[in-house]
C-alpha cells in the first residue's frame, strides 16, 4: 500500500474523518473574512476556563469560613496557583470580550434571519447559561466583592410575588466539589456524542451493537446519579470536618 493509501484509509476512520470535515476541508463561503473567527476563539476560551477551573476547584474549600484562605493558599503555596488563578480570572474576561464580538458579528451580517432562527434562539440559551455561569464563577473567592455582588443577585429574587422571600432565604444546594460527579458528566458526553455519530451511521454492524451498549449506558447514568450524589455528599462532609478539625 503505497502512501497516498495509507492517509487516505486513516481519513476514512470515525475521527480522523470528523475532523478532516470540520477543520480542514470544511466547505466556506469565498467573501469570509476574520469576524467568522470569533466563534472558535470563544470555544478556546470556554477550553482554557473548564481545565483551569477543574484544577483551581482541586484546592478550593467550598465553607464559608474557609473559601477566602483557600483561594488564598492557591496564589501563595500551590506551586503554579497563581497562574491558574490568573488564567482563569482574565480568561473570564476575554471570553466575554470574545463572545460580545461574536454577536456583534451576527448581528452586523444578519446571521440571525431565516433559515437560522433556530440558530439565534440557540444563541440566546447559551449566552444566559454564559452570563449565569460567570456568576456563578464570580462568587466562590468569598472576597467583599464576592460578597456583595452575591447579595445584590441573591435579592433580586425577593421581588418575585408569593414565593421571592421563600426563594430569597432558602438554601437551594452547596457549591461544592464532586470529582465522581464531573468524571461521569464527560463519560455521558462522549457517549452522547457517540449516539450522535452513530444516528449517521447504516444501520448494520457493528454500528447496531455500538448503538445498543452506548444507549444502555446512556439510561444506566439517570439510574446512578442519585447513588453518586449521595457518595460525592459523603466525601464533601468528610474534607469538609478534615479540614475544620486542623483549623
Amino acid at each position: 500500500m503505497t502512501l497516498r493509501n495509507q492517509r487516505l484509509s486513516i481519513l476514512k476512520q470515525p475521527i480522523p474523518s470528523t475532523l478532516n470535515q470540520h477543520l480542514i476541508d470544511y466547505p466556506t463561503p469565498s467573501n469570509i473574512s476574520y469576524w467568522w473567527g470569533f466563534g472558535a476563539l470563544a470555544g478556546i476560551c470556554l477550553v482554557i476556563q473548564i481545565v483551569t477551573g477543574v484544577f483551581l476547584a482541586m484546592h478550593y474549600t467550598p465553607h464559608v469560613d474557609l473559601a477566602f484562605n483557600s483561594v488564598e493558599h492557591i496564589m501563595r503555596d500551590v506551586e503554579g496557583g497563581w497562574l491558574l488563578r490568573y488564567m482563569h480570572a482574565n480568561g473570564a474576561s476575554m471570553f466575554l470580550i470574545v463572545v460580545h464580538l461574536h454577536i456583534f458579528r451576527g448581528l452586523y451580517y444578519a446571521s440571525y434571519c431565516s433559515p437560522r432562527e433556530f440558530v439565534r434562539c440557540l444563541g440566546v440559551v447559551i449566552f444566559l447559561l454564559m452570563i449565569v455561569t460567570a456568576f456563578i464563577g464570580y462568587v466562590p473567592p468569598w472576597g467583599q466583592m464576592s460578597f456583595w455582588g452575591a447579595t445584590v443577585i441573591t435579592s433580586l429574587a425577593s421581588a418575585i410575588p408569593v414565593v421571592g422571600d421563600t426563594i430569597y432565604t432558602r438554601q437551594i444546594r452547596s457549591s461544592c466539589f464532586r470529582p465522581i460527579h464531573q468524571g461521569v458528566f464527560w463519560l455521558l458526553l462522549a457517549d452522547r456524542l457517540i449516539l450522535g455519530w452513530i444516528g449517521c451511521q447504516p444501520v448494520e454492524a457493528p454500528f447496531v451493537t455500538i448503538g445498543q451498549i452506548s444507549s444502555f449506558f446512556f439510561f444506566l447514568f439517570f439510574a446512578i446519579t442519585p447513588i453518586l450524589g449521595r457518595v460525592g455528599r459523603c466525601m464533601q462532609n468528610c474534607y469538609t470536618d478534615e479540614t475544620l478539625s486542623h483549623t
